[in-house]
This record gives structure tokens, C-alpha cells and sequence, in this order.
């Protein structure tokens, strides 16, 4: 199982020094991947007494693809986007500064999409948020065109490329793309069209059966789940080193292939600290 971390980026700041000494960090301490989640956007809730979502305009994101491109300089980790709101973009764009960061990464990028909850976010960004479901099927499709061609002629319902291509393609002529979200629907659909699945939420019962169910849509879709992937996620929040370990080593006998920690939300006030657990898990799980 491959061990990574989260990018704190709603509490690590905006000091690129800082940014870089954290990625250096991680790598150092011989963790394979750095995954980071994304929003363009954020909603003022002070004009909204109603809104329930876990963001808002105060809280800080650092853009997926430009700091990926800053981490590719710095590090030789593997960059994951968990989860890039494939819908809310343009994806021809998308499939642009995907093959770039894989390219400037030595093919190390892994493109986890879905099809996020920010209605007001999809406004901003011109696009449809009611089309979401249908338009990032067709989107991974024409992802999966425009990395592995030279050139593309597709028509669909939202996109619609004549006879065009991306120069530089990604070193692989592919991306793996992994899907998130949760519920019947979104298996069905990673089942169908992904590489891997990130599950939400922690171990649980309900999260074994949501697995096995994910491997049952995998078989009639004709494929093998041992080589489909699954990243986990254990939160520093939710306990203390020695659960760390323990959930660390029960999604490893599950069949998670990935596994990430994440430090947010967990009191800390500095960068520091962030690192200080970071080595403490490295350290007690022997990586």
C-alpha cells in the first residue's frame, strides 16, 4: 500500500518558502504522494445565514495545477488531485495542464475528478451544474482522446473538438484518472470509467459494503478489481498515533492500494506542527 499525505492547504498559508520546505518534507520523510484537494471559489456566507457547505470564501485554496507545477520542480512525488470538480472546466484545458504537470513531473500525475456540491462555484465558472453527471462522463472520454492522440475529432453533447491536439502529450500517452464521490450512482460510474476510487469517510460498515458493491460493479463491467485502485484517508483529527496505525493497517487488509493522512482540522497551528505528525505516523508505521 502506497502511504501519501494531504496538502493542509486550508491552514498551511501562502508563504512559498513555506509551501516548498513542507513538500521537501514529506518526500524526505519517505512518504510516494502528496494529494491535494481543489475549489476555484467559495461562497460569502454572510449575505447566505443558510448555507451549510464544509467551505467558504474565507477559506484558503491554493490552485491544483499551478501548485502541482511548483511541486514538480521541487520534488520527485507522485502529484494527485483528490478531487479536481471536473465539470466546472473547460476540459480540453484541463486535459492541457494535466498533460503539462505530468510532463514537467516525469509522469507522476494521477487525475482524481468528481463532480463536486458548490452550485454558486459552477455559476462563477460559467458552467452548468445540473449537467454535471453527464458531463464528466463525456469529459473523461475526451480526456482520454486528447492524452493519447495527436489529434481529435470529436462532437458530443458538451464538447465538441474538430480535428485539433495537445502538444506536448503526456509522457505515457495516458493519465490514470480516479474518481470520488459517494453513493450507488458514483461506484457505478468509477466502476464504468476510472482507475481507482477515493471512498469518503472512514471505516466503517457501511464503507466495507460500499466496497464490495464497487467490486461487484467491477466484475460486470468486465474487469478485475485487483487492478483497480482505492485511496484511503485517515484524518489526525479524529485520533491519536496508535489509531493512525490501527486504521492504517485495517484499509490495508481491506485491499486499499493508497492510503493518505491528513493533518487539517486537527488544532494545529503552525506548519510545524503539521510535519511533527507527519513524522510521527512515518516513524510509527515504519515507512
Amino acid at each position: 500500500m502506497q502511504i501519501g499525505v494531504t496538502f493542509p492547504q486550508t491552514e498551511i498559508g501562502s508563504d512559498p518558502a513555506v509551501i516548498r520546505d513542507y513538500a521537501q518534507t514529506v518526500e524526505g520523510l519517505g512518504y510516494k504522494h502528496i494529494l491535494a484537494y481543489d475549489h476555484v471559489l467559495g461562497a460569502d456566507t454572510s449575505t447566505r445565514p443558510d448555507w451549510s457547505g464544509p467551505y467558504t470564501s474565507k477559506t484558503m485554496f491554493h490552485e491544483v495545477f499551478v501548485l502541482f507545477g511548483y511541486f514538480a520542480a521541487l520534488t520527485h512525488l507522485e502529484l494527485v488531485t483528490g478531487i479536481l470538480i471536473l465539470p466546472q472546466r473547460q476540459v480540453a484545458l484541463v486535459a492541457k495542464q494535466a498533460a503539462e504537470i505530468d510532463v514537467l513531473s516525469g509522469g507522476k500525475l494521477r487525475l482524481g475528478v468528481a463532480v463536486g456540491w458548490n452550485a454558486i462555484e459552477y455559476e462563477g465558472l460559467g458552467m452548468d451544474f445540473r449537467t454535471r453527471g453527464k458531463a464528466i462522463e463525456e469529459q473523461v472520454e475526451v480526456l482520454r482522446q486528447l492524452w493519447s492522440k495527436e489529434v481529435v475529432d470529436f462532437k458530443g453533447q458538451f464538447t465538441t473538438i474538430p480535428q485539433a491536439g495537445l502538444n506536448p502529450l503526456p509522457p505515457h500517452h495516458s493519465i490514470p484518472i480516479w474518481m470520488g464521490g459517494s453513493g450507488d450512482k458514483f461506484l457505478r460510474r468509477a466502476a464504468r470509467l476510472a482507475d481507482g476510487w477515493f471512498p469518503l469517510g472512514a471505516l466503517s460498515e457501511e464503507m466495507r459494503e460500499a466496497i464490495d458493491h464497487l467490486r461487484g460493479y467491477l466484475r460486470d463491467a468486465g474487469r478485475d478489481p485487483s487492478t483497480f485502485g482505492i485511496e484511503a484517508k485517515i484524518d489526525a483529527s479524529q485520533g491519536n498515533l496508535d489509531d493512525l496505525v490501527r486504521w492504517t493497517e485495517e484499509w490495508r487488509k481491506l485491499g486499499a492500494t493508497h492510503i493518505s493522512i491528513n493533518t487539517m482540522n486537527a488544532g494545529y497551528t503552525s506548519p510545524t506542527e503539521h510535519m511533527q505528525t507527519l513524522r510521527r505516523y512515518k516513524e510509527a508505521i515504519g515507512i
